[in-house]
């Protein structure tokens, strides 16, 4: 496994791609609530990243993906299709992911969790996901096994009744929008796929929990996932580079506190 170890030029390239990716999301919050429409959301990510930011939306024409978000809604496990036709509800949640490709040529992927109005089973499962992501963060450091990493997810999740998809990972990050190594969110690592952090390395943990079972089924668009028993699944991302010292959150946004790092 050829697992690329960023330069400090790259790594720069990297935190500016990462800051572009959070800015994204963080232009969108405001406009996600009922009654928008998910391709209205596409559109204003589109525009905001191609004439705000000079960059490029990663997921358009990506392998044939038609949009330039993915907006994954209550039973979308990822990879959900944005369409005019679609409107938030109240009682709904979403995924929105978003990568974007600097004019640099690197990307920063991420996604966050929306709660559409008031929704106890579906605020639950968005807090007990994002509650998997920064404990899985809180471990990296250079000589840590990516197992440890998957554990601590699967973990989590099962302590509070849910299940970690399996068919769906993270993955290393960087000129390549898909790099090695895949991050796997539950323990199911080969002992040779099962690599030490280094210093350098750039990747993102995505944990896609299910509050059912953790099978899923790509729909006849080729791209939508769903949960194979219609349960709720939520997700949420960051892209991370791995430093002397610990961990450094590419994508952090400014609604998030980390100070949890410096402990």
């Amino acid at each position: 496994m050829n697992v690329p170890i960023k330069t400090p030029e790259e790594i720069d390239k990297m935190r500016e791609a990462g800051r572009q990716a959070a800015s994204v999301l963080e232009m969108l919050i405001p406009h996600v609530q009922a009654g928008v429409s998910t391709g209205e959301l596409d559109r204003l990510c589109h525009e905001y990243i191609v004439h705000e930011l000079g960059s490029q939306p990663a997921p358009l024409n990506y392998h044939g993906f038609p949009k330039s978000i993915c907006t994954s809604l209550n039973h979308v496990v990822c990879h959900g299709i944005p369409d005019f036709d679609k409107k938030l509800k109240k009682g709904d949640i979403m995924n929105i992911d978003i990568t974007v490709k600097t004019a640099d040529g690197y990307h920063g992927d991420t996604s966050m969790m929306f709660v559409i109005g008031e929704t106890i089973q579906g605020m639950r499962l968005c807090r007990v996901t994002q509650e998997c992501l920064y404990k899985s963060i809180a471990l990296v450091r250079p000589g840590v096994r990516l197992s440890e990493l998957a554990k601590i997810i699967e973990q989590h999740a099962e302590a509070n009744g849910y299940s970690v998809v399996r068919d769906f990972c993270g993955h290393g990050i960087g000129a390549g929008f898909h790099e090695d190594p895949q991050i796997l969110h539950y323990d199911g690592y080969a002992p040779e796929a099962d690599i030490e952090l280094a210093a350098g390395m750039c990747f993102t943990i995505e944990p896609m929990i299910n509050a059912g079972g953790y099978r899923t089924k790509v729909l006849r668009d080729g791209w939508t996932a769903v949960t194979r028993d219609k349960s709720l699944s939520a997700q949420w991302e960051h892209t991370l580079l791995v430093t002397e010292g610990g961990v450094e959150v590419l994508t952090a946004r400014g609604d998030e506190d980390f100070s949890f790092l410096a402990a």
